[in-house]
C-alpha cells in the first residue's frame, strides 16, 4: 500500500503535540505545586503567631491583620501589604529579619512560614472568601462530645427523688435511713442493732469535735431519758467552736494547705494560717457552701469584699511553690496554673481535669481545650498580700513608707556600687575553686546554656560570693559602716507593717518584681525579657489588658498555639453562663475567676452538690456514697445509692448549702447510730467491705485527732484558737535533716499543747507523729487519707517522747482523781480514755500488770510509774485510736 507523503508529517505533528501537552501539563504541574494556598497555608500561621497582636482584641500600633483590607490600610508606621512585592511589604520584611524589630515578638516564625508569605505576596496576596475576616484559630481536638458523653451519670443534673417507703419505725424517721434499708433489703443484709449510749457520745464528740467527752458529760447523757437527748447532743456539737477546727481539718486536706512552699527551699509562707483560721470560721458559721467557693475562688472580685473574702483566696496561694529563680524559669507558673486547675477541679467539681494538659482526657468526656480554657480562668492572676486594714490606714502606710524608702534608696545605691566590684572578686575567687566545667556552665550565657549547665549555674549562683567584708579597702569599709547607721537611724522611721493576708488578684505576671535568686550573680549576664509595656498590678486610671493565654501543644510551654478564652468543659456547657463578671464598683479586675466560681456554684451545675455532700458522707462514714470523692469520672467509683446521693445534692441546695443541715440528717439517722461491733458471715459474704451500711463502720483516727485525744485525756490540751502556728518539737537529728526553710526549736509544753490543726505544716519536713499515721502528701488535693497499718504505729505510742510525756501528765490527772486505790485509778483511766468502766476480765489484767510494774520500779514513786506504764498501754489500745 502506498504511503501517504502526508502521513509521517500528521504523525510527527501529533507527537510533538503531545510532547508540548506534556511539558506543559508539567510546567503546570510545576507552577501549581509551587502556588500557595491562603485558607490552607497563610491563615493558620496568622491564627497561630499574628492575630494574638493585631487581631480582635487588640491592634498592636493600629495594624489589623484579619482582613486584606487591613493589611493594605497598615498601622502608624503604613501599609504593610504591597501585593506582588514582597521585598516592598513591611509584614514581609519584618517577619523575615529585614527590617527591626522581627516579628512577631512571641518568637520567629519558621523559614518555612516566611517562604509562605513572601510566594503568597508575589501571588499578588490573593484573599479567599471575598474579604472575610480571619477568625481566631479553633482550638485543636481529637474528639466530639457525644449524646452518651452528655449522659454519663454524674453529668445530669440530679432529680431529688421519692423517699421509699418502709415499714419498720426504726427506718422511717429520716430520708437517709429508707434509701438505706431499701438497699440493704435488696442485697439481703441484715443491718445491726442501734450502738449503745456510751458508744453514740463518744462516736459523735470524736466524729464532730475530734475531742473526748468528759467522764460527767458521759454519765449525763448515759442518764438522760428525755426523747430528744441524742438530737440535742448533736446541735450541741455542731455549735462547738472545735466543729470548725475538726472539720476545716478535713478541708484544709483537699485545698493541699501547708505552711510552706515545698521543693528545695522550702520558703515560709508567714501567712498562710489566716487561710486555715478563714476555714475553721467559715465551718463554725456555717457559711453557706456556694459563698465558701465563690470567696475562695474570687473573693476580691465579688460585689462586696470582707477581710475574710480576700483571706480566702489564699486558697489559690497555699500550693507548692518553688520560690527561686522564678523569672528565669517561667514554665514554674505553667505549673503553678495546672495546680490551679487540677485543685479547682478535683476539689468543687469532683473531675481530673489536669489530666487533659498535654492531650485530651483518656477516658472522660475532657478535652484538651477544656483544659487551657479553664486555665484561662485563672491565666491573670498575681501573687498579692491584701492589707487587712481600711483604705485610709492602707494609705497612711503606704505614704510613710514611701518617704522612708526615698530616704533609704540613695544610701542603699551608694552602698551598692561600693561593694559591687567586691562582690565580684569574692564570686570570682569562690567560682575559680569549682572545676572547670562548672566555671564553664557559669560563664556560657543563659540561653545557651545546656540543660546540664543550667542546673550547674544556678547551684553555684545560690552559693554567691560569700562574706566580702575582709575585701572591703579600710576606706569603703568605714564609709559603708557610716552609711549603714544611717539606714538603721531611718529604718526607724519605717511604720509597723500591716496585717496581710496571703491571696491572689488579677494582673499581669511578667512584670513580677525580683524575688530570691532572680538577682544575677555578680558578672554573670541575666538573659534579658520581652520588650513590653505594663505592671505588675493595675494602675488606676491606666486601660488594663490581661496576659494572653495560649493553647500549649502537648502542654509543652515553649510550644505554644492559638490563643484561648475562658471557657467551661463542653460536657458541661449546657446553657450560656459569662465568662468574666468583673465587679459592679469598677474595680480593675477581669471578673474571670467570679465567672467560674458563679458557673460552679450555678443550679445547672449537675457536680458540685453532689461532691460535697459525697465528702460529708465519706468523713462520717469513713467511705463516700462514690468512693473516689475526687473523681467523678470513668475511673471512679460508681455510686453505691445513687438515689441517696442527688437526694443529699437536692437537699443541699434547698436548704442554702448548709453543710449542717447535711450533718445533722446524717447524725441523726438510724444508719448513722448503729452498732460497729455486728458481724453475721451471711452479711460479710455478701458485702465484705459494707459498702452498703450493715453496721457502722469503724475507723482508725487520723495523726492530728489521736494526738488532740492523747492531749485531750491527758488533761493538757491548751483549747486557745487560732494565730500563727506552733512548732511541735522533734528529735534534733530531725530537725537537722531539714535543709531549707524553718523548723522553730520549741520547748514542750502549753505553748505547743494546742489542736494539731493549729501546728506548721511544712511541705519539706512533715511532723513525724503525723506522718507515721499517714498525714497526706500536701503538694496535691487529698480526695480522702489512706490507713494503714504499721509497725511504726504501735512503736510511736510506745516510745514517742510526746506520747511518754502525755502517759506521764495522764497518770497524775488519774492519781488526783482516783487517789491511790488501784482499781479506782484503772476505772477512771477507763472513764476519761475510752467513755466506759472496765471489764472484770480487763480490770484483773490491768491489776496484774501494775503490780508487776510496780516491782519492776525503783524508788519511792515506784506506784506512779506503774501508772504511767499503764497509762501509756491505754493509750495505745486501738479502742482509743478508733472510732467505733
Amino acid at each position: 500500500m502506498a504511503v501517504s507523503p502526508e502521513g509521517p508529517v500528521r504523525k510527527r505533528t501529533v507527537v510533538f503535540s503531545l510532547l508540548g501537552l506534556l511539558l506543559s501539563t508539567g510546567l503546570g504541574l510545576a507552577q501549581q505545586s509551587s502556588a500557595i494556598s491562603f485558607s490552607k497555608d497563610v491563615v493558620p500561621v496568622i491564627q497561630s503567631k499574628c492575630l494574638s497582636c493585631h487581631g480582635q482584641s487588640q491592634q498592636m500600633a493600629g495594624l489589623d491583620l484579619r482582613t486584606r483590607a487591613g493589611m493594605l490600610k497598615g498601622g502608624l508606621r503604613g501599609p504593610a501589604l504591597t501585593p506582588g512585592d514582597a521585598n516592598a511589604s513591611r509584614l514581609y520584611r519584618r517577619i523575615s529579619g529585614a527590617e527591626d524589630p522581627a516579628m512577631p515578638l512571641g518568637g520567629s516564625l519558621g523559614n518555612a512560614e516566611v517562604e509562605v508569605f513572601r510566594k503568597w505576596i508575589e501571588q499578588g496576596a490573593p484573599w479567599d472568601a471575598a474579604g472575610e475576616a480571619i477568625s481566631a484559630a479553633p482550638l485543636p481536638s481529637t474528639r466530639k462530645i457525644t449524646p452518651t458523653d452528655r449522659a454519663w451519670w454524674a453529668f445530669r443534673k440530679p432529680v431529688k427523688p421519692s423517699v421509699p417507703p418502709v415499714k419498720e419505725a426504726r427506718w422511717s424517721q429520716n430520708p437517709i435511713d429508707a434509701f438505706i434499708a431499701r438497699k440493704l433489703d435488696e442485697k439481703g443484709l441484715m443491718p445491726a442493732p442501734p450502738a449503745g449510749k456510751r458508744t453514740l457520745i463518744r462516736r459523735l464528740y470524736l466524729d464532730v469535735t475530734g475531742l473526748l467527752p468528759t467522764p460527767e458529760e458521759t454519765d449525763a447523757f448515759a442518764n438522760d431519758n428525755s426523747p430528744d437527748a441524742y438530737e440535742q447532743l448533736v446541735e450541741r456539737l455542731l455549735a462547738s467552736p472545735h466543729y470548725g477546727e475538726r472539720w476545716a481539718r478535713h478541708w484544709l486536706d483537699v485545698a493541699r494547705y501547708a505552711d510552706s512552699g515545698g521543693y528545695e527551699q522550702d520558703f515560709n509562707y508567714p501567712n498562710a494560717w489566716r487561710y486555715r483560721d478563714y476555714v475553721i470560721r467559715a465551718f463554725n458559721e456555717d457559711k453557706p457552701y456556694n459563698r465558701f467557693i465563690l470567696e475562695q475562688l474570687a473573693g476580691d472580685e465579688l460585689d462586696e469584699v470582707s477581710f475574710d473574702s480576700l483571706i480566702a483566696t489564699g486558697f489559690n496561694r497555699v500550693l507548692p511553690t518553688v520560690g527561686f529563680r522564678e523569672m528565669a524559669n517561667p514554665e514554674y507558673r505553667y505549673t503553678y496554673l495546672d495546680d490551679l486547675v487540677g485543685t479547682t477541679s478535683r476539689a468543687f467539681l469532683g473531675l481530673t481535669v489536669s489530666c487533659a494538659r498535654c492531650h485530651d482526657h483518656k477516658f472522660d468526656p475532657i478535652l484538651q481545650a477544656d483544659y487551657y480554657r479553664m486555665q484561662a480562668f485563672f491565666f491573670p492572676y498575681v501573687r498579692y498580700d491584701h492589707p487587712l486594714a481600711s483604705a485610709s490606714e492602707v494609705a497612711d502606710y503606704e505614704a510613710r513608707k514611701a518617704a522612708a524608702e526615698a530616704k533609704m534608696e540613695p544610701l542603699r545605691e551608694r552602698i551598692a556600687r561600693i561593694e559591687e566590684p567586691y562582690r565580684k572578686l569574692a564570686f570570682e575567687k569562690k567560682l575559680a575553686t569549682f572545676p572547670d566545667y562548672i566555671q564553664e556552665a557559669v560563664r556560657t550565657p543563659e540561653e545557651k546554656r545546656t540543660e546540664g549547665q543550667k542546673l550547674l549555674a544556678t547551684q553555684v549562683q545560690m552559693i554567691r560570693g560569700g562574706n566580702i567584708r575582709g575585701l572591703l579597702s579600710a576606706q569603703d569599709a568605714a564609709e559603708v559602716s557610716q552609711l549603714q547607721s544611717e539606714l538603721r537611724q531611718i529604718q526607724k522611721e519605717m511604720p509597723k507593717p500591716l496585717p496581710v493576708a496571703m491571696g491572689i488578684r488579677d494582673g499581669d505576671d511578667r512584670f513580677r518584681p525580683p524575688g530570691p535568686g532572680d538577682d544575677e550573680a555578680p558578672g554573670i549576664a541575666g538573659s534579658g525579657g520581652e520588650n513590653l509595656e505594663g505592671s505588675y498590678i493595675p494602675v488606676p486610671g491606666k486601660p488594663y489588658k490581661p496576659p494572653e493565654a495560649h493553647f500549649l501543644v502537648s502542654g509543652d510551654p515553649d510550644n505554644k498555639g492559638p490563643q484561648v478564652q475562658p471557657g467551661f468543659p463542653e460536657v458541661l456547657s449546657g446553657g450560656a453562663y459569662p465568662t468574666a463578671k468583673p465587679p459592679s464598683d469598677g474595680r480593675i479586675t477581669t471578673g474571670r475567676r467570679r465567672a467560674l466560681a458563679e458557673w460552679i456554684v450555678s443550679g445547672e451545675n449537675p457536680l458540685t452538690a453532689r461532691v460535697m455532700v459525697n465528702r460529708v458522707w465519706q468523713l462520717h462514714f469513713g467511705r463516700g456514697i462514690v468512693g473516689t470523692a475526687s473523681n467523678f469520672g470513668r475511673l471512679g467509683h460508681r455510686p453505691s445509692h445513687p438515689e441517696l446521693l442527688d437526694w443529699l445534692a437536692t437537699e443541699f441546695v434547698e436548704h442554702g448549702w448548709s453543710v449542717k443541715h447535711i450533718h445533722r440528717l446524717i447524725l441523726s439517722s438510724a444508719t448513722y447510730r448503729m452498732a460497729s461491733d455486728h458481724s453475721l458471715e451471711t452479711n460479710a459474704g455478701k458485702d465484705p467491705d459494707n459498702i452498703y451500711l450493715y453496721r457502722f463502720p469503724q475507723r482508725r483516727l487520723e495523726g492530728e485527732a489521736i494526738r488532740d485525744l492523747i492531749l485531750a485525756a491527758s488533761g493538757k490540751l491548751n483549747l486557745e484558737a487560732g494565730g500563727p502556728p506552733f512548732f511541735p518539737p522533734v528529735p534534733e537529728r530531725v530537725r537537722k535533716s531539714v535543709a531549707k526553710g524553718i523548723w522553730n526549736v520549741t520547748e514542750d509544753g502549753p505553748s505547743v499543747w494546742r489542736r494539731s490543726v493549729y501546728s506548721y505544716y511544712k511541705r519539706g519536713m512533715r511532723y513525724p507523729m503525723f506522718e507515721v499515721f499517714d498525714q497526706p502528701d500536701p503538694n496535691i488535693t487529698c480526695e480522702g487519707r489512706n490507713t494503714t497499718t504499721v509497725p511504726t504505729q504501735a512503736l510511736t505510742l510506745l516510745n514517742n517522747e510526746f506520747v511518754v510525756t502525755q502517759s506521764e501528765h495522764f497518770a497524775r490527772r488519774v492519781e488526783s482523781l482516783a487517789g491511790r486505790e488501784q482499781d479506782a485509778q484503772i476505772r477512771v483511766a477507763y472513764r476519761i480514755a475510752l467513755g466506759r468502766e472496765p471489764t472484770a476480765r480487763e480490770m484483773e489484767m490491768n491489776l496484774r500488770f501494775l503490780n508487776r510494774q510496780i516491782a519492776g520500779h525503783d524508788g519511792k514513786d515506784a506506784a506512779l510509774a506503774a501508772l504511767t506504764d499503764l497509762c501509756n498501754v491505754v493509750l495505745n489500745l486501738n479502742e482509743f485510736v478508733y472510732l467505733n
